[in-house]
């Protein structure tokens, strides 16, 4: 895997395939359906049909925060700030986001060189009928990011609410256009729960109270976790060799409950909804090879490096051995959630644990995305990538999907 060349993970991709706005009704976008080297077509509406009876969903419950702010400096100018994360001592996404009068974030910043330093930026804002203002300091800068200063004069208002009534839905750098108020609803998923994420979970995107209902209705359960999705999802590979990219790292918050569900599925079958929900459950049995290995780990020395898998290829405990361990580690802790982080790099090479089948969209050249759909389809990634583009399939986080449903380790 580490010498692997982005370069055979790449293909042609024309501007107006990318879907730029969602189809009218998000179930009838179109799904294709990979099964063994044969493809066939439907839309998302009639997924349920192709899910076995009596198996498992597992789908990433993350809501997208509005992270992107513009403030306008007295000159004139725009200064543009996308949020990412918060800064370790604000705590987890979570608490930081429902912090009130300060927080710091990490974040992008859009036209950096006209902000001279010291200079704080201030977008004012309606609350009921009281006038506040948002305001940014410039704390500290690395290689590729910054760290802002946000306050704000309320106890009652958190930075959540503060960025839902100051900022934006952060669409995707592909999409070229502003974000519009149908983005606010339709870059979310209907299940969207736990604010977080800077992206959407775009396979999440098509399901509809319909889908849902037609789920359960042939016994297919449903479990959710959360994985927040940074911006780095977007960040291609530049890197000739993959052991030379460095793969962003994600939070994960799994609550007991749905561990205890994904366990008692293992060895059946489980899909995941999403490329963000794969790496959650994946990662899950990695954590529990720790776990069997040292069981007083700490909280701290859970998190998976992207090259972990790979290095510890050679892990035989069963899924629900693993799994289970990890369950009882929690107890121990007397913890009813795992929040944690994820830097898993799954690609060509990767031997799958716990899911046995994806939804996904169609991702983007050279992408960490596209590495982990030709991990599960093997070479014939290809012939599904060409069927969609010759077959006017819809492309990223607004177009089509595919369900890949039976695995292949042919590379």
């Amino acid at each position: 895997m580490k010498d692997l060349s982005i370069e055979d993970y790449d293909y042609n991709l024309p501007a107006e395939k990318i879907a730029s706005h969602p189809l009218a009704e998000r179930d009838l976008s179109k799904l294709l359906i990979y099964d063994n080297g044969d493809l066939t077509e439907d839309v998302y509406r009639n997924l349920a049909a192709h899910i076995p009876e009596d198996s498992l969903m597992v789908f990433n419950n993350s809501r997208v925060i509005e992270a992107r702010l513009i403030f306008s400096k007295p000159s004139g100018g725009k200064i543009e700030i996308f949020c990412l994360e918060p800064v370790a001592e604000c705590g987890q996404v979570q608490v930081a986001l429902n912090r009130t009068r300060d927080v710091s974030w990490t974040c992008l910043i859009g036209g950096a060189s006209k902000w001279k330093p010291g200079q704080v930026l201030h977008k004012p804002f309606l609350h009921g009928d009281r006038g506040l203002v948002l305001n940014a300091s410039f704390v500290s800068r690395s290689s590729e990011a910054f760290v802002i200063r946000f306050t704000w004069d309320s106890d009652e208002l958190s930075f959540a609410e503060v960025l839902h009534q100051t900022g934006s839905m952060p669409l995707p750098p592909y999409i070229k256009r502003a974000a519009e108020i149908s983005d606010l609803t339709r870059y979310q998923t209907i299940y969207a729960d736990e604010a977080g994420s800077v992206a959407a979970p775009t396979a999440g995107l098509h399901f509809t109270a319909g889908m849902m209902t037609s789920i359960k209705e042939r016994n297919i359960k449903q479990a959710f976790v959360s994985l927040h999705v940074g911006a780095g999802t977007f960040k291609p590979v530049k890197a000739s060799r993959m052991e030379d990219h460095e793969m962003h790292a994600e939070l994960i918050d799994v609550d007991l409950d749905s561990l205890k569900h994904i366990t008692a599925f293992t060895g059946k079958h489980i899909t995941a909804v999403g490329t963000t929900s794969m790496r959650t459950i994946e990662s899950l049995y990695w954590m529990g090879i720790k776990v069997l290995a040292n069981p007083s780990i700490k909280t701290s020395e859970l998190p998976i490096s992207q090259w972990f898998a790979y290095e510890n290829g050679n892990a035989v405990a069963s899924p629900s051995e693993a799994l289970s361990a990890l369950q009882k580690w929690m107890l121990n802790q007397h913890q009813d959630r795992l929040i944690t982080k994820t830097q898993l790099l799954i690609g060509p090479g990767y031997r799958f644990r716990v899911a046995n089948a994806l939804v996904t969209n169609f991702h983007q050249p050279k992408s960490t995305l596209l590495l982990l759909v030709a991990a599960l389809a093997g070479k014939n990634w290809r012939k599904i990538y060409d069927y969609a583009l010759n077959h006017d399939y819809r492309f990223l986080s607004y177009g089509d999907g595919c369900l890949i449903r039976i695995m292949s380790y042919e590379l």
